[in-house]
């Protein structure tokens, strides 16, 4: 059986789990009636603190781990990872909070993450962006009670039990199509991201949304957020339904694989088609022609998910922030 957690105490006590936290903690700002509920329901729960609780209860880490849960590829190759890791640093290192990369692109690698994370050599976690395949080692993390934040909610039914800090995707989607409708465009494809991403899914049901009911599943191909994967979807697309007019990548990398794979088709951009994407990042300066795309606010996302997270370890319930995007318009539409 699910070895018993904090939340579980919780509800058999009627108080949050920032309550019970503080009554494990020893800690005096607990009311007598609320000290003796709770001491009943671990009774009865059968709740045990586990070491890397305990080391949480006495602050022996002071750290942070920022765990990237995808390949390392994408250490090298997105500069929205890079704006992750350089924000939430500084907002770590500005509480005098130390911070460890932790790579679990793999199975053996999520073990060993898991194996130095529970053993309570770090306070809890910030973790970048997640697909599907790094929920497992997600759910193991729960079941230790590690506090995590989440860039954007992971996809898999963790509402409720971590942290999360999210742009608008769906908003930022809706505001860029528009746009491209605005402008006189009427045949308008989508590169997708993968859809056991958040971005993914969020960004298609916002370009949906626009089109209602001119959307078309033929215009809609899914992309893996890289230069070559927007390339190959954007042939797929010219192949399908040449008259496009308009494109809207998922992420600002497959927008720039748009770029080239229309050009080298002898496609004029934004002439012949526009292009949009989303992030604005240093894709989008470096693209010729400059993309228009949909700014995420990553200095924001940043700091408050280091915030959500020292409130979590503080015993406070689980947060989800959602902070608002806006549309830059460039030179590709």
């Amino acid at each position: 059986m699910k070895r018993p957690t904090i939340r579980d105490v919780a509800v058999v006590a009627g108080v949050s789990s920032g309550t019970v936290s503080r009554v494990l903690n020893g800690k005096n700002w607990v009311s007598p009636e609320a000290r003796v509920a709770v001491e009943a329901a671990i009774r009865s729960t059968g709740y045990r603190v586990n070491p890397h609780a305990r080391n949480l209860a006495m602050s022996k880490s002071n750290s942070v781990a920022f765990l990237l849960t995808e390949t390392q590829q994408v250490l090298f190759e997105d500069p929205n990872f890079a704006a992750l890791v350089r924000g939430t640093t500084q907002a770590l290192a500005d509480r005098d909070v130390s911070s460890v990369l932790i790579m679990a692109g793999d199975a053996a690698e999520q073990a060993r993450a898991m194996s130095y994370i529970s053993a309570g050599h770090v306070d809890g976690v910030l973790l970048a962006f997640t697909s599907s395949g790094g929920n497992p080692l997600v759910r193991r993390l729960l079941d230790a009670q590690v506090p995590i934040v989440s860039c954007g909610m992971p996809v898999g039914g963790f509402e409720g039990r971590i942290g999360s800090v999210s742009a608008d995707d769906a908003h930022g989607a809706v505001s860029v199509v528009q746009y491209l409708v605005a402008q006189g465009r009427r045949r308008i494809a989508t590169i997708a991201g993968p859809p056991d991403t958040p971005g993914g899914i969020a960004r298609l049901e916002g370009y949906r949304r626009v089109l209602a009911s001119r959307f078309d599943p033929a215009l809609v191909v899914e992309g893996d957020y890289t230069v070559a994967g927007g390339a190959a979807a954007l042939r797929t697309l010219l192949a399908r339904e040449p008259a496009i007019d308009a494109v809207f990548a998922a992420n600002d990398a497959m927008a720039v694989g748009a770029i080239e794979a229309l050009q080298a088709a002898g496609r004029q951009v934004p002439t012949d088609v526009a292009v949009a994407g989303f992030d604005d990042n240093d894709f989008a300066t470096r693209s010729t022609p400059e993309l228009t795309t949909v700014r995420q606010p990553f200095p924001r996302i940043s700091s408050e998910m280091v915030r959500v997270l020292m409130e979590l370890i503080g015993g406070e319930e689980p947060s989800a922030i959602t902070l608002p995007t806006s549309l830059v318009v460039r030179g590709s539409a």
